[in-house]
């Protein structure tokens, strides 16, 4: 059974029916890593264990530090934060995100390898963000280290109520230059929650040109190219 299932199993129970939502935004175009500028006003500090198989790890860690916060009219919050990778203690590089709807209360999480699959050898970091409750927007960030190279890969925001959806990677080598992605959604059927409709939309290729990840959109950006009529059961089971 898969890990997404689990997740989808617990939402299901937890949560009442608002529809899922689900934005992927392409940046393996664009070398997100940025110059820090040391004269920057640094207010908190969270310290992000990258997790390893069975356990968290205490010599890699991402230190996050508070740069801005702002809160428009609407009293949406938006933060900004500046990401410090550290490998056996030692800082190597640094990025800088921007955490939009941020929520108080907020966890991060951060493990090696592609989506929920956890290989402590890859090159790519999954860094998550969000309130851990349905109903609230989840961010999501995979990163690929190596060589003290930083790039930001691809970034995208979940959101689960009774129904749910994520993106799930593909790729066949420890260390591939082409990746494949896709976004999953299973939303529950109004009048019988043991029914559902199953989705793929997004398709995405990545391939690693040079030293840089690039990106294409294979299918209609928003639009689903898969869809079928199943029982939670039946989900389970694929």
């Amino acid at each position: 059974m898969k890990i997404q299932a689990f997740i989808l199993l617990f939402v299901l129970i937890s949560c009442q029916k608002p529809k899922p939502v689900i934005q992927t935004k392409d940046t393996a175009s664009v070398n997100k890593t940025e110059t820090i500028n040391k004269q920057e006003n640094i207010s908190k500090i969270d310290t992000i264990s990258i997790a390893e198989i069975g356990e968290k790890s205490t010599d890699n860690y991402i230190l996050a530090y508070l740069l801005d916060e702002k809160m428009d009219k609407d009293s949406i919050v938006t933060r900004k934060y500046k990401l410090d990778f550290y490998q056996n203690k030692i800082k190597t590089v640094s990025s800088k995100i921007t955490i939009n709807l941020f929520q108080k209360g907020s966890e991060w999480s951060a493990h090696y390898g592609l989506g929920n699959e956890n290989d402590n050898s890859s090159p790519f970091i999954q860094i998550d963000f969000g309130y851990p409750a349905c109903d609230y927007t989840q961010n999501h960030y995979l990163y690929h280290l190596k060589n003290n190279d930083l790039q930001l890969v691809y970034e995208w925001y979940t959101m689960s109520g009774s129904s749910g959806s994520w993106v799930e990677f593909e790729n066949s080598k420890e260390n591939p230059e082409t990746i494949y992605c896709k976004t999953v959604a299973f939303e529950t059927d109004d009048n019988d929650e043991n029914m559902g409709t199953v989705t793929h939309s997004d398709s995405t290729v990545f391939r690693l040109i040079g030293n840089k990840w690039k990106s294409q959109l294979l299918s209609a950006k928003d639009k689903n190219y898969f869809e079928k009529k199943m029982s939670f059961d039946e989900f389970q089971k694929q």
